[in-house]
Protein backbone atom coordinates (compact mmCIF):
# COMPACT_ATOMS: atom_id res chain seq x y z
CA UNK A 1 0.00 0.00 0.00
CA UNK A 2 1.33 3.72 -1.10
CA UNK A 3 -0.36 6.65 0.55
CA UNK A 4 0.41 10.16 0.92
CA UNK A 5 -1.08 9.61 5.31
CA UNK A 6 0.81 9.04 8.22
CA UNK A 7 2.37 5.90 9.04
CA UNK A 8 -0.12 4.87 11.84
CA UNK A 9 -2.91 5.70 9.79
CA UNK A 10 -1.55 3.41 6.93
CA UNK A 11 -0.59 0.65 9.35
CA UNK A 12 -4.45 0.46 10.63
CA UNK A 13 -6.08 0.40 7.46
CA UNK A 14 -3.32 -2.09 5.97
CA UNK A 15 -4.26 -4.26 8.50
CA UNK A 16 -7.90 -4.27 8.73
CA UNK A 17 -7.51 -4.70 4.76
CA UNK A 18 -5.17 -7.63 4.98
CA UNK A 19 -1.79 -5.84 3.52
CA UNK A 20 1.45 -6.54 4.13
CA UNK A 21 3.53 -4.03 2.75
CA UNK A 22 3.06 -0.66 3.53
CA UNK A 23 5.09 2.74 2.26
CA UNK A 24 3.80 5.85 4.23
CA UNK A 25 4.27 8.93 3.53
CA UNK A 26 4.84 8.98 0.03
CA UNK A 27 4.81 12.04 -2.40
CA UNK A 28 3.12 11.73 -5.82
CA UNK A 29 6.28 11.45 -7.73
CA UNK A 30 7.72 8.52 -5.19
CA UNK A 31 4.37 6.49 -6.51
CA UNK A 32 4.66 6.77 -9.60
CA UNK A 33 8.65 5.61 -9.51
CA UNK A 34 7.21 2.99 -7.34
CA UNK A 35 4.77 1.69 -9.79
CA UNK A 36 7.62 2.55 -12.94
CA UNK A 37 9.78 -0.25 -10.95
CA UNK A 38 7.11 -2.70 -10.44
CA UNK A 39 5.96 -2.50 -13.62
CA UNK A 40 9.78 -2.67 -15.01
CA UNK A 41 10.30 -6.22 -12.49
CA UNK A 42 7.43 -7.71 -14.73
CA UNK A 43 4.18 -7.33 -12.64
CA UNK A 44 0.89 -5.95 -13.82
CA UNK A 45 -0.22 -2.91 -11.45
CA UNK A 46 -3.04 -1.80 -10.63
CA UNK A 47 -3.55 1.65 -8.62
CA UNK A 48 -6.13 2.91 -6.68
CA UNK A 49 -6.47 6.60 -5.82
CA UNK A 50 -8.87 9.66 -5.02
CA UNK A 51 -6.70 12.90 -5.22
CA UNK A 52 -4.73 14.80 -7.56
CA UNK A 53 -1.54 13.42 -5.94
CA UNK A 54 -2.22 10.14 -7.19
CA UNK A 55 -2.76 10.77 -10.92
CA UNK A 56 0.94 10.38 -11.33
CA UNK A 57 0.68 7.17 -10.13
CA UNK A 58 -2.43 6.17 -12.13
CA UNK A 59 -0.84 7.01 -15.25
CA UNK A 60 1.90 4.98 -14.92
CA UNK A 61 -0.13 2.14 -13.74
CA UNK A 62 -1.48 -0.75 -15.90
CA UNK A 63 -5.02 -0.37 -14.82
CA UNK A 64 -5.72 2.69 -12.90
CA UNK A 65 -8.78 2.85 -10.41
CA UNK A 66 -10.25 5.83 -9.00
CA UNK A 67 -12.89 6.48 -6.62
CA UNK A 68 -15.85 8.69 -7.68
CA UNK A 69 -15.35 10.46 -4.14
CA UNK A 70 -12.41 11.92 -5.11
CA UNK A 71 -10.74 14.42 -7.53
CA UNK A 72 -11.11 15.06 -11.18
CA UNK A 73 -8.07 15.05 -12.44
CA UNK A 74 -7.91 11.54 -10.78
CA UNK A 75 -11.18 10.12 -12.42
CA UNK A 76 -9.68 11.61 -15.73
CA UNK A 77 -6.24 10.02 -15.20
CA UNK A 78 -7.60 6.60 -14.09
CA UNK A 79 -9.23 4.02 -16.74
CA UNK A 80 -11.89 2.90 -14.26
CA UNK A 81 -13.74 5.00 -11.58
CA UNK A 82 -15.95 3.15 -8.79
CA UNK A 83 -18.98 4.75 -8.53
CA UNK A 84 -18.45 4.63 -4.71
CA UNK A 85 -15.95 5.16 -2.34
CA UNK A 86 -16.43 1.18 -1.30
CA UNK A 87 -12.74 -0.68 -1.54
CA UNK A 88 -14.84 -3.84 -2.56
CA UNK A 89 -15.98 -2.32 -5.35
CA UNK A 90 -12.23 -2.83 -6.75
CA UNK A 91 -12.48 -6.71 -6.53
CA UNK A 92 -15.69 -6.42 -8.31
CA UNK A 93 -14.67 -3.77 -11.29
CA UNK A 94 -11.73 -6.75 -11.72
CA UNK A 95 -14.17 -9.23 -11.44
CA UNK A 96 -16.75 -7.91 -13.95
CA UNK A 97 -14.37 -6.44 -16.29
CA UNK A 98 -13.22 -10.94 -16.60
CA UNK A 99 -16.15 -11.68 -16.94
CA UNK A 100 -16.90 -8.93 -19.48
CA UNK A 101 -13.93 -10.22 -21.79
CA UNK A 102 -15.09 -13.39 -21.56
CA UNK A 103 -18.22 -13.09 -23.15
CA UNK A 104 -16.83 -11.27 -25.74
CA UNK A 105 -14.93 -14.37 -26.64
CA UNK A 106 -17.50 -16.54 -26.43
CA UNK A 107 -19.62 -14.23 -28.93
CA UNK A 108 -16.73 -14.24 -31.00
CA UNK A 109 -16.20 -17.66 -31.04
CA UNK A 110 -20.09 -17.89 -32.12
CA UNK A 111 -20.36 -15.27 -34.41
CA UNK A 112 -16.57 -17.36 -36.40
CA UNK A 113 -18.48 -20.68 -36.06
CA UNK A 114 -21.18 -19.30 -37.68
CA UNK A 115 -20.02 -18.36 -40.68
CA UNK A 116 -17.71 -20.91 -40.79
CA UNK A 117 -20.36 -23.53 -41.24
CA UNK A 118 -23.00 -21.25 -43.16
CA UNK A 119 -20.45 -19.91 -45.77
CA UNK A 120 -19.36 -23.17 -47.10
CA UNK A 121 -23.11 -24.22 -47.24
CA UNK A 122 -24.69 -21.38 -49.06
CA UNK A 123 -21.08 -21.21 -51.13
CA UNK A 124 -22.30 -24.53 -52.33
CA UNK A 125 -26.08 -23.53 -53.00
CA UNK A 126 -27.12 -26.04 -49.91
CA UNK A 127 -28.61 -23.07 -47.87
CA UNK A 128 -31.21 -21.26 -48.99
CA UNK A 129 -30.63 -17.02 -48.83
CA UNK A 130 -33.78 -17.42 -46.39
CA UNK A 131 -32.35 -19.65 -43.88
CA UNK A 132 -28.80 -17.75 -44.02
CA UNK A 133 -30.81 -14.42 -42.99
CA UNK A 134 -32.71 -16.24 -40.68
CA UNK A 135 -29.40 -18.15 -39.21
CA UNK A 136 -27.36 -14.49 -39.21
CA UNK A 137 -30.15 -13.22 -37.14
CA UNK A 138 -30.05 -15.94 -34.87
CA UNK A 139 -26.32 -15.65 -34.15
CA UNK A 140 -27.09 -11.94 -33.31
CA UNK A 141 -29.48 -12.82 -30.82
CA UNK A 142 -27.61 -15.65 -29.33
CA UNK A 143 -24.43 -13.36 -28.87
CA UNK A 144 -26.58 -10.60 -27.36
CA UNK A 145 -28.83 -13.15 -25.26
CA UNK A 146 -25.16 -14.37 -23.78
CA UNK A 147 -24.10 -11.05 -23.41
CA UNK A 148 -27.20 -10.17 -21.23
CA UNK A 149 -26.31 -12.91 -18.65
CA UNK A 150 -24.15 -10.63 -17.27
CA UNK A 151 -27.11 -8.20 -15.90
CA UNK A 152 -27.30 -11.48 -13.44
CA UNK A 153 -23.86 -10.53 -11.82
CA UNK A 154 -23.36 -9.26 -8.40
CA UNK A 155 -20.66 -8.27 -6.64
CA UNK A 156 -19.56 -8.17 -3.38
CA UNK A 157 -20.49 -4.40 -2.76
CA UNK A 158 -23.98 -5.13 -4.22
CA UNK A 159 -24.38 -7.98 -1.93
Amino acid sequence: MLTGDNRGSAEAVAGALGIDEVRAPVLPDEKAAVVQELRAAGHVVAMVGDGINDAPALAAADVGIAMSTGTDVAMETAGITLMRGDPRLVADALDVSQRTVAKIKQGLFWAFAYNVLGIPLAAFGMLTPVIAGAAMAFSSVSVVANALLLRRWRGAGRK
